[in-house]
């Protein structure tokens, strides 16, 4: 279908848009003489004619860009009832996907945030003041804002119905936080003037790398994966046993993996295990910095290594994060129908009624 959205067009338009950047940059720059702002400009402004231009061809590219609008206006739009009392309508697995994936995207945000400037102050240089500083560096806090936001309002929603489990909306809104004092300290470091006070910035700069990273991965593990949740299961005899505790005490013969991680793993446990590995180390990426002038030759091809692998590290997050929330919507309707079976014929085990993945060991892998 012309006008559908497949990952395989998604990758094709991509790599077009860093050819067609590629271009214009060497058009306005080398043949018209033109500064770089200019050649930045050229660009969008032949992104923008490019899709007003009603091909058939691009129609799906028209369709994904009003997807995105009306999710970026959902991520705004009160989640609150400003005239009347009430809970507050809950954020949908969708809103906090979008916000998610716009968390990769912050410098990108900062990178427009910068743009603005360069525009308003064209064509002087953008000056070194505390300003110019300051909006490219809330830009890229947005994203991280706005997912935060979505945490506190699950938990005041939580609270309202006395969720027990409220209190993980306010870590994970914690978590966010974490990626809010980096871009603090590295935009107040800008600003400095003596080089041992950015020293000192540097040093306390990695250390909040750290935790974030630290505190982001066992976040993407734990609760967005719904991996290692029962910490018995993660004990050497349960391993070698391959038999993970379930509820009630109760043990089901599985792999190694299984045991460790969750129960089902719909992509099999090799390609798990391949994604949390690679996850842990992509989160550590900015360790890169230690190693800057001797695997990079200057710091824009840096800077988009960086990107590029933050790009693999969400979209392989996604999978498990996608496959862990169908598991829990599933969880239920599966529940249900385990009742109503066992309302019909009450001397069959509820394993022997369930036609999910859990109840045959074959198809765990």
């Amino acid at each position: 279908i012309d006008g559908e959205v497949t990952a395989g067009k998604l990758v094709v338009f991509s790599l077009f848009l860093l050819l067609l950047l590629h271009i214009s940059t060497v058009i306005w720059i080398d043949f018209f003489g033109g500064s770089t702002i200019g050649a930045i400009f050229a660009f969008y402004t032949s992104v923008i004619v490019g899709l007003l231009i009603p091909l058939p061809s691009s129609a799906w590219i028209r369709t994904a860009c009003v997807t995105v609008f009306h999710r970026a206006f959902e991520l705004i739009n009160p989640r609150c009832f400003c005239l009347q009392s009430g809970i507050p309508r809950a954020v949908p697995f969708i809103d906090v996907f979008f916000a998610d994936a716009m968390c990769s995207l912050s410098k990108v945000f900062f990178d427009w945030g910068m743009l603005w400037h360069l525009a308003w102050h064209f064509p002087q240089p953008v000056p070194m003041e505390l300003h110019s500083i300051a909006i490219p560096s809330i830009a890229a806090s947005l994203p991280y804002l706005i997912r935060a936001r979505q945490c506190l309002v699950m938990h005041t929603i939580g609270r309202m119905k006395g969720d027990p489990k409220r209190y993980q909306h306010m870590l994970n809104a914690i978590k966010y936080s974490t990626s809010l004092w980096p871009l603090i300290v590295s935009a107040y470091q800008k600003v400095v003037p003596t080089e041992e006070e950015k020293a000192t910035l540097e040093n306390i700069l990695i250390i909040l790398f750290a935790i974030n990273s630290t505190y982001s991965l066992a976040w993407d593990i734990i609760m967005d994966w719904g991996m290692m949740q029962n910490p018995q299961n993660m004990m050497p005899e349960s391993c070698a046993g391959s038999a993970p505790i379930g509820p009630g005490g109760s043990k089901t013969p599985q792999s190694c993996a299984h045991s460790v991680l969750r129960p089902r793993l719909r992509f099999g446990a090799s390609t798990s295990i391949t994604i949390l590995l690679i996850d842990m180390v992509l989160r550590y990426s900015w360790m890169l910095r230690f190693w800057e002038k001797d695997l990079f030759p200057n710091m824009d091809i840096y800077i988009l290594c960086t990107q590029f692998m933050e790009a693999i590290r969400r979209a392989l997050w996604n999978l498990l994060r996608v496959e862990w929330e169908n598991i829990k919507q599933n969880r239920g309707k599966e529940s249900q129908e385990d009742v109503e079976m066992q309302e019909k014929d009450p001397f069959l085990p509820v394993s022997a009624m369930s036609m999910s993945p859990r109840a045959t060991p074959q198809h765990q892998q």
